[in-house]
């Protein structure tokens, strides 16, 4: 008896979607496309009935219909693996359900590879980009994808123009309520890590550091700070220096919190009894510092919702749609366990 031929099974299409929906075409596309001015209720059955027939848009053809990619960059340069997890987080989080998909472009340093971000850009045919920091606030870059017309949102630049979206975070005050909190818990004599000096956010968080320490009564020592890269190596590096001092002070401000864990190792190296000898605060509430010991006090700032919002407002400066030309965000002190009131001496 002859074998049947394998008959490949008939994909479904958008018109099998719209019939078990109850809707048009025009409707299912709409809501597919993640475009404005249809209702939760109609939004959530067309999307069943695409799960239950397993219909995926066929995003090529899309493009070539459109003329369009239908592709997103992330332009980067933080060496911080939690914080660039939580970026492209957010940005895949509003991406889901949507025609877009992410291109993740890492550079090496701003500052020596500015004039490559359009070209990478251009040659991986990206509709447009969000711009992380440092990229977000280097002028030759904006300048750059303005020139070429490649639409982009720009994360917590420091600089507010008004050439693209943003989101917002006042670096400044974050800083300043993470010194405060040392200088509350009654710490005279604090050291600071700072992050790479190329980036703009590192200027702004000294400059919230010295706000607090002038409105507490301390000085800001040169000799109290020490350089690092915004990198676990770099902190560890900064905290052996500064531990190795011999008036240690009783506890560090670190830029970041990769930094500060890799501060707190340099003090589990000489046998320091954490946090009662030594008092450590960071920036960014990472992953990292819930699980590091002990778990770290530090500011929190949303990186995964500015992500999402940054994503947000460019998908709609590409679609054509209303949009907010700029969003605020909010830190937040987490207080935790590395920080506590000094040794009486």
């Amino acid at each position: 008896m002859r074998a049947r031929p394998n008959v490949p099974e008939k994909r479904n299409t958008i018109i099998d979607v719209g019939r078990l929906a109850g809707v048009s075409t025009k409707t299912v596309s709409r809501v597919l496309n993640g475009e404005p001015h249809v209702s939760e209720e109609l939004r959530k059955r067309v999307r069943e009935a695409a799960d239950q027939l397993n219909y995926h848009p066929n995003v090529m053809a899309q493009a070539l219909v459109r003329r369009r990619s239908y592709l997103v960059g992330l332009v980067f340069e933080n060496p911080s693996p939690s914080y660039v997890v939580e970026l492209q987080m957010g940005v895949i989080d509003r991406l889901r359900g949507s025609h877009y998909r992410l291109v993740v472009l890492p550079i090496g340093s701003t500052v020596e590879h500015a004039e490559e971000v359009v070209g990478l850009a251009r040659s991986a045919a990206l509709d447009g980009v969000v711009l992380a920091p440092p990229v977000c606030d280097h002028p030759g870059v904006l300048a750059d994808l303005e020139k070429a017309g490649i639409r982009f949102a720009r994360i917590a630049p420091t600089t507010q123009l008004e050439i693209a979206p943003y989101t917002m975070l006042d670096e400044v005050a974050a800083a300043k309520d993470a010194a405060r909190h040392l200088i509350a818990l009654g710490h005279r004599k604090i050291a600071i890590i700072c992050g790479d000096p190329s980036h703009a956010a590192t200027s702004a968080r000294l400059d919230g550091y010295r706000i607090a320490f002038a409105e507490g009564g301390l000085d800001m020592a040169e000799a109290m700070i020490e350089p690092g890269m915004f990198t676990f190596d770099s902190g560890m590096e900064a905290g052996r220096r500064i531990l190795a001092r011999r008036d240690r002070p009783t506890a560090i401000l670190a830029q970041n919190d990769d930094m500060a864990v890799g501060a707190l190792m340099a003090a589990h190296e000489i046998g320091l009894r954490l946090p009662d000898e030594l008092s450590v605060v960071g920036f960014d509430d990472s992953e990292v510092s819930r699980i590091t010991w002990p778990p770290l006090t530090t500011i929190q700032q949303p990186v995964f919702e500015m992500a999402r919002a940054a994503a947000d407002m460019l998908v709609a400066s590409l679609e054509g749609a209303e949009h907010a030309e700029r969003e605020p965000h909010a830190h937040r002190l987490i207080v935790r366990a590395s920080a506590v009131r000094p040794r009486a001496t």
